[in-house]
């Protein structure tokens, strides 16, 4: 007897394994294309939706295909069948597929991408490199002048911050003198480039999910009257809640340590082979042991990877300029893996969960995706 489910219900599993409330702003996550109500004997599982993996899905008999990457992320104004996003809508709609997408939300989820690559080069993956969790709390000391603290402050929990339980707005205000010099180039809101300048400054201390820690910046950087706001923020979840914590990356250990070398052939050899294959930058020798990783292009993290204090960082799409500035200031080894090897092997993850929860027949596509074709050293010496 065939199992059967709708669009909709494979749709609320996958929903349930990777939260769309994981993902990031920009993103676009879910159901792309296709009927919820429409019956799912098959499901299909690849990493990007090419016209190749959209024939591929129609060939296998899949209902629905499930992808990684977002077809439809940037603003298109059609989809007629002549156009490249296009033909692979009517392919997937014209052989009744339908097609979801789980991004940035599985990338946080536990487990999710990042767990998926950690447990592949050797760490059990623990913290995050970036929270993106509820239960996890900031602690905040904000400086501002006396007369705009409240502006300031009602700005910051409009934002997110200070909601304490049933209480909004909870703050403690410590006031206190600060003093600054604005140097030539200086655009300062209270005294005069060459000055000292003392005045009234309340420090306001509140709590934040740290999942609102980019909008509460944002929010304090937008209401504060000076140039360069100084504030502090400091995690105050214990270690253990920290390491199930949500959020994008991982952190973990080595068994024993490695040089930097051996650990990047263990890396290549973990993941699925690319013409890119895996590179690093570091000293060969250096002994490695803890570990962060962060699948797909994951330059954006190296300041955060380096105050983590990490050994060797792995991710993709890494970039000469910012791993060179990296490295003269002192951060920790880089590995450089093929965007679609990182990302590729969660497939199987995805088809585990809807495979478990349905009962459905779960197939990945095993096509690679990687757009890179040719990697060539010089002939010469």
């Amino acid at each position: 007897m065939t199992t059967t489910a709708t669009v909709g219900e494979v749709c609320h599993h996958l929903d349930s394994a990777y939260p769309p409330a994981l993902a990031e702003k920009w993103d676009a996550v879910g159901l792309v294309c296709g009927d919820p109500d429409a019956p799912v004997t098959k499901v299909a599982f690849a990493l990007d939706c090419t016209l190749e993996v959209a024939q591929a899905a129609v060939d296998a008999g899949a209902q629905l295909l499930v992808v990684h990457h977002p077809l439809l992320l940037r603003g298109v104004t059609s989809v007629a069948a002549n156009t490249p996003k296009g033909q692979v809508v009517h392919t997937l709609l014209s052989g009744d597929v339908a097609l979801y997408t789980a991004h940035t939300n599985a990338d946080s989820a536990r487990p999710g991408v990042n767990d998926k690559l950690a447990e592949l080069v050797g760490i059990t993956p623990g913290r995050p490199i970036v929270v993106k969790d509820p239960g996890v709390m900031d602690k905040w000391g904000v400086h501002v002048p006396a007369h705009d603290a409240d502006r300031v402050k009602e700005a910051l929990f409009n934002a997110g911050a200070g909601q304490i339980g049933n209480y909004r707005a909870c703050s403690f205000d410590i006031a206190g003198t600060g003093q600054f010099e604005p140097l030539p180039g200086a655009n300062p809101t209270e005294g005069e480039v060459g000055n000292l300048h003392r005045g009234p400054e309340t420090r306001v201390e509140f709590v934040a999910p740290s999942s609102r820690r980019s909008a509460i910046r944002a929010a304090l950087i937008d209401a504060h009257p000076y140039e360069v706001p100084a504030y502090d923020v400091v995690e105050t979840a214990n270690p253990a809640a920290l390491d199930q914590a949500c959020g994008l990356g991982r952190v973990g250990r080595l068994p024993e340590p490695m040089t930097l070398r051996e650990f990047t052939q263990q890396v290549a050899n973990a993941l699925p082979e690319t013409v890119w294959g895996v590179r690093a930058a570091g000293d060969p020798d250096q002994l490695v042991q803890t570990v962060a990783v962060s699948s797909g292009a994951g330059d954006s993290f190296l300041d955060q990877a380096a105050k983590l204090g990490v050994d060797v960082y792995v991710t993709s799409d890494l970039r000469h300029h910012p791993v060179d500035e990296h490295l003269r200031a002192g951060g920790p080894a880089v590995i450089d893996t093929a965007h679609w090897a990182s990302e590729f092997p969660w497939t199987y993850q995805a088809r585990d969960v809807v495979a478990g929860k349905t009962g459905l027949d779960c197939e990945v596509l095993e096509i690679r995706t990687d757009p890179w074709t040719v990697s060539l050293h010089s002939e010469g010496e």
